[in-house]
C-alpha cells in the first residue's frame, strides 16, 4: 500500500480523474472498507485484484463515478451479483437516500457483505440468494463484473420498475451484446468512459413503458 493514507489518495485520485473529491468523513468510511476488505481478502477470494492502490482506482473509483452518474428520485437499488460490493456498498456510502440490496448467492461473500453494512453502518440489506429468486422490483439494478453477463441483464431487466434503470459497467467490447440482451424495452444513453481507463464503459438504460 502506499505511504499515502488510502483516504487522501482516493481522494487525488478523484481529483486526477477531474472529479470532486469526497467530504473528509466520507473518505475516512472509504478507507474503512478497503481495510476490512484487505482482511477477509486474505482468507477469501473476494476480488481477484488485490493491491490496494488498484483497489481504490478500480473498484471504487468506478463504483464512486456510477454512484455520482445515477439521476435523482432513486429510492431502491439492486446491486445484482454484489461479490466484493461494488458497486453497491459505495453507493450506498455516496447516495444514503438510496435503499441498497447486495444480492450475493455466495455464502462466505455474502457474510463479509454483512459485516460490511455492520461495520460501515449504511442502510443496505443482503439478499444472501441468487438475485433470479427475488419477487420485487428496484428503482435501479447495478451490474458490474457478473458472471454470464447477457443472462443476468435479461434477468437483471424484468426486475426494473416500469420506470426504473439499468446501470452497466462493462468494456466497449461488450456493452452493445449487453444492451441487445437487456431486450427493446430499455433506451440506452451515451457511455462514459469510466476513469484511468481506455475501454471500461458506464451506461444507464431507461425502462420505457410498450406502445
Amino acid at each position: 500500500m502506499s505511504e499515502v493514507a488510502p483516504a487522501q489518495q482516493l481522494n487525488s485520485l478523484l481529483a486526477e480523474s477531474g472529479l470532486e473529491p469526497l467530504p473528509v468523513e466520507l473518505a475516512a468510511r472509504f478507507e474503512q472498507y478497503l481495510r476490512l476488505l484487505l482482511h477477509w481478502n486474505t482468507r477469501l477470494n473476494l476480488t481477484a485484484i488485490r493491491d490496494p492502490d488498484a483497489i481504490l482506482s478500480r473498484h471504487f473509483l468506478e463504483s464512486i463515478v456510477c454512484a455520482r452518474a445515477l439521476p435523482a428520485g432513486i429510492s431502491t437499488l439492486l446491486d445484482f451479483g454484489s461479490g466484493a460490493g461494488f458497486p453497491g456498498i459505495p453507493i450506498a456510502l455516496c447516495r444514503p437516500e438510496i435503499a441498497v440490496t447486495l444480492a450475493e448467492s455466495q455464502g462466505k461473500k455474502a457474510a463479509f457483505l454483512q459485516e460490511a453494512i455492520r461495520t460501515l453502518g449504511i442502510s443496505a440489506r443482503v439478499h444472501a440468494a441468487r438475485a433470479e429468486s427475488l419477487t420485487v422490483q428496484f428503482d435501479c439494478v447495478t451490474l458490474r463484473a457478473v458472471d454470464r453477463m447477457e443472462l443476468a441483464i435479461q434477468t437483471a431487466g424484468r426486475l426494473v420498475t416500469a420506470s426504473g434503470r439499468l446501470a452497466i459497467m462493462a468494456s466497449t467490447a461488450e456493452l452493445p451484446k449487453l444492451e441487445t440482451a437487456a431486450g427493446p424495452s430499455f433506451y440506452w444513453q451515451d457511455p462514459t468512459l469510466l476513469p484511468l481507463s481506455d475501454d471500461r464503459l458506464l451506461v444507464l438504460g431507461k425502462h420505457v413503458a410498450a406502445e
